[in-house]
């Protein structure tokens, strides 16, 4: 598929032990299905073709036979799918039986990959029946063409370098030492179920594909399989570096399938400098699919989990990283007081909150967190009321300081048209507060918290040497659509008067408040001007988390915000976004120290770098 994804599925066979033609069939049914829907991976699990356990049953020439026979009535099958199948079945070779993947495409058999690690646990002792294969790779006649057996060998698609594939299988993967070399790794398994088996599997996929920065297909046998003393589930997953994409119900035999984001791990790889050493057999596929639909599922809201009790472990977490990062700088700094400006919105809200238990975490008095609130031109009686409210709710200090005068002054002084509502109008008045809040910490000995959020560090929304600037920045790292999540979380948790303002800033529009109201109603809507923040949000993660590049970002857009935003609505924000980030940096090169809480960060000392004079048109003329 475009934009660097390739389709791969899990498909659990109703396997009949030992009915070999029954079970070809099946599996040629799932494959073309599979291939119709656009499956440009297809992975079943181990010994599908015979089923596990047959014990003695692997020496029956008749069951080898069989196997070989109808594995050559699967691959012609095959001869006008374009996909790559992995089927697991036993082999004989040399006189030795091997417990082996079939890898087909396009009607062929392009190899058999034997295991290297052979399990004698689960009720089954492998090594009485197959042979564990640790030679170099070797070329075999196989229905009359040359074909590779061996299991040092890596897939990959003709059309794209990036989609390249590796088969093991369940029970040696957790001693895998190095699949680097693909970004997509199938395994073909035969794990039973009992009681702490899912977490166990769960844990190893997890760790391996972050460890390798792959994406892992992971095949298990069905119920039908057979196992004396142990049962199998079918339980299968497909992981993308070290998440979850999908899972299928116990005991259901449900297929899986979901697309595998391969320029995401590529740039991983890179990021990582993971290069593979071993000296991998390349064997070239084809499975190039053009589907325009994307099966994947993403979060409108990336930042903030889905699960809810994930989400409210990891608000808690923030906020608790919060107020240690503000209590460590502020005792290492001998600071005596923490002086925030408050305005009533979201962000300075948040900073307050974090303020508030960073006295509680050092143990020093609520009357040393100064909170100040400056009125001027644009300041509703809304925003002020609660600022005034939330100080008090929280029994901090709270200062009154109106900048209209001083304001006025020195626009005056500078010669600013009377009347006009221009950026200099704006930005006097920020620059004004954060004066404000400077002098006045350096005169008690304090310490100026920054309130700005990681939304607004990324589109540049901010006034240059105004709430840009502070001595700490506690919001730094956190996106605006979090921002809303952590004070609603605080809500919860808090009663009365405190819990009814801070259910009041959340309904507030998002407004720097630098243009006179309308009837005491706040005119300017930041949303209005830069675009909605939950696209914004969307943008930035999958921009620097993922590596989404313009065309690709604007196709994941439109496919999870469909009926939300049109095509168009879509296009003229993402425009807005790379035209703001990508002429900002100036503002990020030099902004103030802040506390990190996630893996998506634009400080300059440790996360973010780019020249500041970078020009636009590579990425809008891309979106063209």
């Amino acid at each position: 598929m475009k934009f660097g994804y390739a389709k791969v599925g899990v498909f659990i066979n109703n396997t009949q032990i030992a009915n070999v033609e029954n079970n070809a069939k099946s599996i040629i049914n799932k494959i073309l299905t599979a291939s119709g829907n656009g499956v440009e991976v297809i992975v079943f699990p181990e010994l599908t073709l015979t089923g596990v356990n047959l014990c003695d049953l692997y020496f029956d020439r008749s069951i080898l036979n069989s196997s070989l026979k109808y594995l050559g009535e699967i691959a012609k099958s095959t001869i006008n799918v374009d996909s790559l199948v992995f089927v697991g079945l036993p082999f004989l070779k040399d006189g030795v039986i091997y417990n082996t993947s079939a890898v087909i495409n396009r009607g062929k058999v392009v190899a058999i990959i034997p295991k290297s690690k052979l399990n004698s646990e689960n009720g089954m002792v492998e090594e009485k029946y197959f042979a564990e294969y640790n030679k170099p790779n070797k070329e075999i006649e196989l229905f009359g063409e040359k074909v590779i057996f061996g299991n040092r060998i890596v897939f990959q698609e003709n059309s794209n370098q990036d989609f390249s594939v590796y088969a093991t299988f369940g029970s040696q993967l957790c001693r895998e030492k190095s699949f680097l070399g693909a970004n997509v790794v199938v395994s073909l398994s035969s794990i039973p179920e009992w009681v702490g088996k899912r977490r166990e599997i769960q844990t190893v996929l997890s760790a391996k594909s972050k460890e390798f920065a792959c994406a892992i297909a992971f095949a298990n046998a069905g119920t039908a399989e057979t196992g004396t003393d142990v049962v199998f589930s079918g339980r299968s997953y497909i992981y993308e570096n070290g998440k979850l994409l999908s899972e299928n119900i116990p005991f259901e035999n449900g297929s899986l399938t979901n697309d595998i984001d391969l320029d995401y791990l590529s740039k991983v790889k890179s990021k990582l400098k993971l290069k593979d050493e071993n000296d991998y057999l390349v064997i070239k596929f084809n499975a190039f699919q053009d589907r325009a639909e994307l099966e994947r599922k993403y979060s409108k809201t990336p930042f903030v989990p889905s699960d809810e009790c994930e989400k409210k472990e990891r608000l808690n977490l923030i906020l608790n990283l919060q107020a240690q990062g503000l209590a460590n700088r502020f005792s290492r700094s001998y600071s005596k007081k923490m002086v925030v400006g408050l305005s009533g919105g979201l962000d300075s809200t948040l900073a307050l909150i974090t303020c508030y238990k960073s006295a509680k975490l050092l143990g020093i008095s609520l009357k040393d967190v100064v909170a100040i609130t400056m009125p001027c031109f644009g300041t509703t009686s809304r925003t002020l009321d609660n600022s005034i409210s939330l100080a008090k709710a929280f029994g901090v200090t709270i200062k009154k300081i109106d900048i209209t005068k001083a304001v006025q002054r020195h626009l005056k002084d500078i010669k600013h048209p009377q009347g006009m509502f221009d950026v200099a109008f704006e930005n006097a008045q920020a620059r004004e507060r954060t004066q404000v809040l400077m002098d006045y910490a350096n005169m008690e000995g304090g310490l100026v918290v920054g309130t700005g959020d990681l939304s607004e560090v990324a589109l540049g929304w901010s006034t240059y040497n105004g709430d840009h600037m502070s001595m700490f920045a506690v919001n730094s790292s956190i996106p605006k659509t979090l921002i809303r999540e952590l004070t609603q979380e605080y809500a919860n948790q808090s009663r009365g008067k405190l819990r009814a303002v801070l259910l009041d800033v959340l309904q507030t529009p998002v407004s720097p408040e630098l243009l006179p109201p309308d009837k005491d109603k706040i005119a300017q809507k930041t949303e209005d001007i830069v675009g909605p923040y939950e696209l914004h949000d969307f943008f930035l993660y999958h921009y620097i988390s993922r590596g989404s590049t313009p065309e690709k970002l604007k196709f994941i857009a439109n496919h999870v915000f469909k009926g939300k935003y049109s095509p168009e609505e879509i296009e003229i924000w993402l425009k807005k976004f790379f035209s703001r980030f990508i002429t900002q940096q100036f503002k990020r090169s030099c902004v103030p120290e802040g506390v990190k809480t996630g893996n998506v960060s634009l400080s300059p000392r440790s996360d973010f770098n780019m020249p500041s004079d970078v020009k636009t048109s590579l990425w809008l003329t891309e979106l063209e």
